[in-house]
């Protein structure tokens, strides 16, 4: 007689790998999030919004459309977004409603009223690309996501000042602790007040694993010692490149970098210290609405290569 045939069981299908996490500002970038600009609902929002002039739809268009291709030529994988509805003017910074862990996506509150509809904006997007919500910042905290940034990849260096209150930093410590991620609260100035944004990464874009830009005059002493212990070298910013940006670099790999076209110093003092600078246009989408490169992206997955 015939032995039966012992049929193998079936193999289980292998997840298919994440694409998204990565606790780092300056490995490979391989996917990111951008938002195409917004039109104007009554043409008059730039008031309320703090621009020092009013919106150029067609010119911001033709800049975040260059924009765009500079990162396709870089990024495996650029997801755009948008437009949002009119009058959301600002949801162009796509690094500020919410942030990427190894556990997934975060939904922030932000600090300015003017930008509270724009979660709802990343929690779709999310839904759509399929990347789980880890967590959610309530009221009465408020987390911007220019406040935070990966110290390492078990350090997540959070900014206190008028957009990132203390509440919302106490959510953010319990969201990420089971991640094994402490929270490091750095104290920011009052500088201009609270109708300036003034964001943790206004002052410093690490670009390496131990390298940053910084713009050290409005630095905390405690957080610059803190760089120092963990041995990060600094390339300054100067005075005169600050408010148009200089300080505001986007890591597209390790020492390969973007920034707002215009910062020469600050350009030079990188390649120095290694870099590969790429620059874009940015008169619109970056300098009248004073928010950079790392501002325009929500970067969804980094590693290495």
């Amino acid at each position: 007689m015939t032995a039966p045939t012992t049929l193998a069981p079936n193999p289980t299908p292998a997840a298919p790998p994440r694409r998204y996490g990565g606790h780092s500002m300056s490995a490979t970038l391989r996917s990111v999030l951008v938002r195409k600009p917004a039109p104007p609902a009554t043409g008059d929002e730039w008031r309320a919004l703090g621009y020092p002039r009013p919106a150029d739809h067609a010119l911001a268009e033709r800049q975040h459309a260059a924009f765009r291709a500079i990162l396709r030529a870089e990024v495996d994988e650029v997801i755009e977004a948008g437009p949002d509805g009119p009058g959301h003017l600002d949801a162009i910074f796509a690094y500020d409603p919410s942030f990427v862990t190894d556990g997934g996506a975060i939904l922030l509150r932000m600090g300015k009223d003017l930008r509270l509809d724009e979660t709802a904006f990343h929690a779709r997007d999310y839904d759509r690309l399929g990347i789980p919500i880890r967590g959610r910042i309530e009221d009465p905290g408020t987390v911007d996501g220019g406040d935070c940034f990966w110290l390492d990849a078990r350090t997540l260096a959070v900014g206190r000042g008028y957009r990132t209150n203390a509440a919302g930093i106490a959510q953010l410590r319990a969201i990420v602790g089971d991640l094994g991620v402490d929270v490091l609260e750095v104290a920011l100035p009052h500088w201009r007040g609270p109708g300036e944004c003034l964001h943790l990464m206004s002052l410093i874009s690490p670009v390496a694993a131990d390298l940053a830009v910084v713009y050290p005059p409005l630095l905390a002493v405690g957080f610059v010692e803190e760089l120092r212990s963990r041995n990060w070298r600094m390339v300054e910013v100067p005075d005169a490149e600050f408010d148009t940006l200089g300080c505001n670099v986007l890591a597209l790999a390790p020492g390969r970098c973007l920034m707002a076209a215009g910062n020469s110093v600050t350009q030079g003092r990188l390649e120095t210290a290694g870099c590969t600078v790429l620059t874009y246009e940015g008169s619109e989408i970056s300098l009248n609405r004073a928010g950079g490169p790392t501002c325009l992206t929500r970067p969804l997955w980094r590693a290495e290569e």
